[in-house]
């Protein structure tokens, strides 16, 4: 018992002198709490916004999960044979293919998926009163838009992130196993490939096979004051995938030409190692390559070849302004949505869906072959991928100014 006291003591004392140290801070605690509830999102939260964003985040995944899942089906349903025939394990089916097929879907389609929610949650408080109510309560349409576009911004940064960072390493997987179990074709060469691999220096390569990473017919000229000062030949050009680094090629029966005025001076080898500022990614091409790179990649790659002055970065360009614009789609079609649906009509939903619909897929289709206006009609990549989203943003704009206020 007398320890008991004693320790208490102690700890009273400690206490004490804590409060002492503590006490001149209090005030600068009690800013710092004052500062951080003026902040917080939850003071502007109320549970009129906690309720429509459970509402449309909730109705936003149902929709997901349950047209992913028709998908698969009817997937699955089309590829059984094929994986049968090339014997693809039920592992890799499941992990590589179906694992990397979910999201990429759910991610390519999700405009479609955000305007479902809206128009059937909202369509469902419009024919239930509520939206009536809350108008009649003195909520402006303004006011109502809050928490879908907090739900938006959730949507959103999600969108990005998955576009930017964890699809592309899917798409890698499932690529691979459709080449392996479902015989789709992979451009593994190239012909006649020219670039720059350094200032003044350029590679020529006149036959490339990315599979062995192997090349034939290959030269390396560099020019000085517009005059050639070297010519390089060889046979075979093969890239080390086992070198610690990158840019690492081994040349074979090659020939070094060397040019001082009208003197010439030649070598000549059976095997030489060299470092080239060039990968296999440079070299080929194949469909859906600028989907496999994430966003720095993306950058990289596009500021690597423009230095080099190559042509081919169009679809790059495209791809990584397209991340960017996919995921403001989001909001603008959560506004044509909300606008469409909070209006009570006596045949409920039919017409609101008919409508969201036929949008959402213009929408995507719109954003499908936006590339191609750059690439053909010589149209900005930035432009050309934020087509879609000027359109909509317009009949946002008029389906907003005729929402009920």
């Amino acid at each position: 018992m007398h320890k008991v006291k004693e320790i208490v003591s102690i700890i009273k004392g400690l206490l004490g002198k804590l409060s002492q140290k503590i006490k001149p801070c209090l005030p600068y605690i009690y800013k710092v709490g004052n500062l951080l509830k003026k902040i917080s999102p939850t003071r502007y939260l109320g549970i009129l916004d906690w309720y429509i964003i459970k509402k449309f985040i909730g109705t936003y995944i149902y929709a997901i999960l349950l047209i992913i899942s028709i998908a698969i089906v009817f997937d699955f349903n089309e590829n059984l044979s094929k994986f049968t025939q090339y014997h693809a394990p039920w592992r890799a089916i499941i992990f590589d293919y179906y694992a990397n097929f979910i999201p990429y879907y759910s991610n390519l389609f999700s405009p479609l998926f955000v305007f479902i929610a809206v128009i059937f949650f909202t369509s469902k408080l419009a024919g239930n009163s509520e939206i009536i109510a809350m108008l009649a309560a003195g909520v402006s349409i303004k006011r109502l838009m809050r928490p879908y576009m907090l739900s938006c911004v959730v949507i959103a940064g999600l969108t990005f992130y998955l576009n930017s960072f964890v699809i592309p390493h899917g798409t890698v997987i499932r690529q691979n196993f459709e080449t392996l179990y479902r015989n789709s074709k992979k451009n593994t060469s190239a012909e006649n490939v020219q670039l720059f691999v350094a200032k003044n220096t350029t590679a020529y390569i006149q036959n490339y096979d990315d599979q062995y990473k192997r090349g034939y017919g290959f030269s390396l000229v560099k020019i000085k004051n517009k005059k050639i000062v070297s010519h390089l030949t060889a046979m075979e050009i093969q890239y080390d995938t086992i070198a610690d680094s990158k840019y690492h090629w081994k040349l074979s029966n090659w020939k070094i030409r060397t040019l001082k005025g009208l003197k010439e001076h030649i070598q000549s080898g059976t095997t030489k190692d060299t470092v080239l500022l060039m990968e296999p990614t440079d070299l080929v091409y194949s469909k859906g390559q600028q989907e496999t790179f994430t966003s720095p990649e993306l950058l990289d790659y596009i500021s690597k070849q423009t230095s080099r002055g190559s042509g081919n970065v169009v679809q790059y360009e495209v791809e990584f302004h397209k991340r960017i614009a996919m995921s403001f789609s989001s909001f603008i079609l959560t506004i044509i949505g909300l606008a469409l649906s909070s209006r009570k009509r006596k045949g409920g939903m039919g017409l609101s869906l008919g409508i969201g619909l036929a949008l959402s897929f213009s929408y995507i289709m719109l954003q499908t072959v936006s590339a191609t206006f750059a690439i053909q009609d010589n149209t900005p990549p930035v432009l050309a991928a934020w087509i879609p989203n000027i359109i909509f943003a317009i009949i946002a704009y008029f389906c907003y100014r005729h929402a009920p206020s």
